[in-house]
């Protein structure tokens, strides 16, 4: 990496997660660092008593003369006045995966890539390497209480990221230990087809160092049509759910609604585990870790003995509160895989006597091209609620193409229970007549439904 030490940098949308994570790290390598956001947060007070100079509001003055260089989030539009003064003063502007990417290279890096499970994999493999002692540096997209954040600056040479598909972004990481966890279609507002997503996935496995490991599901068909290309040169390990995958694991035993299982590499007991979260795709998403941890040199006892250590992270199956025997729940799935494994997990751990999922789509584009399978999904909850879709990145077209009543009438064809209400308060109006002792509710999406798990576990708090 090249030297930051003494060097000032500016960031437009510094309060996000990853960027954030990212102005801690420069500063700790010795740079200074201002930046701006539009809203008061915690992380922005963090980021000023680190030492940050931090402004709310975008404005052409944030920018400091002597700004090195300007990151920007991937939120930011080319009309922000920051970035336009940024230009007329000629100086560098980088997107943050960009930048992400040279601190990134200091590193014997852990970069973790797919359409589902990125930042659980992520998280647990940051959280054993810093259990174990080898205090990593870690950014990833969502809190983990058990680490004080989603970014950490540690002393250690590990640095654990995860590698975003979307703008291409995760082509700016060249990771020594890389986990490919499945390639599914997404972000098609970015991405033509499934096949360019495929080719981008390959793209990236071809920036592993050499002498690089790629850990990758054995069970994804379209991870292996990247296996069968020619020019990989990393060497190459499997993990799933099938004896075929080198890393696997057997003899699963629900126990609280827990699983409990022994972990097989090449078909030899690696060691007997268990894991602290909900769902059959949480023991996949441990494999992961697990072949990312062995091949980053962790004894095999150690791992087995972490990993059921980990709790997971913020807005993942997240277990709010139970209040006059009613559960509350709070998930970030926004993709039809997603919504079924987390129902599914949420069943098995919890047996409701109802199943209520709040279920907030996210962009409008992902919603029109995923819509049959955002139907099926839900098959799993007794009653799904749905409001008006979450607009991010959308055009107007895309806005005009599909809305949320069209995904309830389609769910309701496929044989399940949904109604559509527009606004969070009739939401929870709904939910503070209708639900009884017994059931669970869910908030569900990557938008700002939690507000409604928050505003109802309040309420029940308040009137238990």
């Amino acid at each position: 990496m090249e030297s930051v030490t003494g060097k000032k940098y500016h960031f437009i949308g510094i309060g996000g997660i990853g960027t954030s994570g990212l102005a801690k790290l420069l500063m700790k390598h010795g740079a200074s660092v201002s930046g701006s956001d539009i809203v008061e947060s915690a992380v922005l007070k963090e980021l000023a008593g680190r030492g940050a100079t931090i402004s709310i509001g975008h404005r052409t003055e944030n920018v400091p003369d002597d700004a090195e260089a300007v990151i920007i989030s991937a939120a930011i539009p080319a009309s922000n006045p920051e970035l336009a003064r940024a230009g007329e003063k000629g100086r560098k502007i980088y997107k943050y995966a960009e930048m992400l990417g040279k601190v990134f290279d200091g590193y014997a890096g852990i970069a973790v890539c797919g359409t589902h499970g990125k930042s659980t994999v992520s998280a647990w493999t940051a959280f054993v390497l810093e259990k174990a002692g080898f205090n990593p540096s870690f950014i990833i997209g969502a809190d983990i209480p058990q680490l004080g954040g989603s970014s950490g600056v540690g002393t250690g040479n590990w640095f654990v990221a995860e590698a975003c598909e979307y703008d291409r972004s995760f082509l700016n990481l060249h990771p020594q230990i890389a986990a490919m966890l499945n390639i599914e279609a997404d972000h098609l507002d970015y991405y033509r087809d499934e096949d360019e997503i495929v080719d981008a996935f390959a793209d990236f496995s071809r920036n592993i160092r050499p002498n690089g490991v790629l850990a990758a599901n054995g069970r994804d068909r379209n991870v292996a049509r990247i296996l069968r290309r020619p020019g990989l040169a990393a060497k190459v390990v499997t993990f799933g759910l099938d004896l075929s995958c080198q890393y696997t694991a057997v003899n699963p035993d629900l126990i609280d609604g827990l699983y409990h299982f022994d972990i097989l590499y090449n078909g030899k007991l690696f060691g007997k585990t268990r894991i602290s979260l909900p769902g059959l795709h949480n023991i996949e998403n441990a494999l992961a870790a697990t072949a990312i941890l062995s091949e980053a040199g962790l004894p095999r006892q150690q791992i087995c003995e972490l990993i059921p250590e980990f709790t997971g992270t913020d807005r993942r199956l997240m277990f709010k509160g139970k209040i006059r025997d009613i559960t509350v729940m709070d998930d970030y799935a926004h993709h039809p895989t997603e919504v079924r494994a987390s129902l599914a997990g949420i069943r098995q751990r919890y047996q409701p006597r109802r199943l209520w999922c709040v279920f907030q789509p996210h962009q409008y584009s992902r919603t029109r091209f995923l819509l049959d399978d955002f139907a099926e999904s839900f098959k799993l909850a007794d009653i799904t609620i749905v409001p008006e879709i979450y607009f991010v990145r959308d055009t107007a077209e895309s806005k005009s193409q599909v809305n949320a009543e069209a995904l309830v009438q389609r769910i309701r064809q496929s044989g399940s229970d949904a109604l559509f209400i527009n606004d969070f308060g009739g939401i929870l109006k709904h939910l503070q007549k209708q639900v009884q002792p017994g059931d669970l509710v869910v908030t569900m999406g990557a938008g700002t439904i939690w507000k409604v798990a928050d505003e109802y576990l309040c309420w029940l708090g308040k009137h238990g």
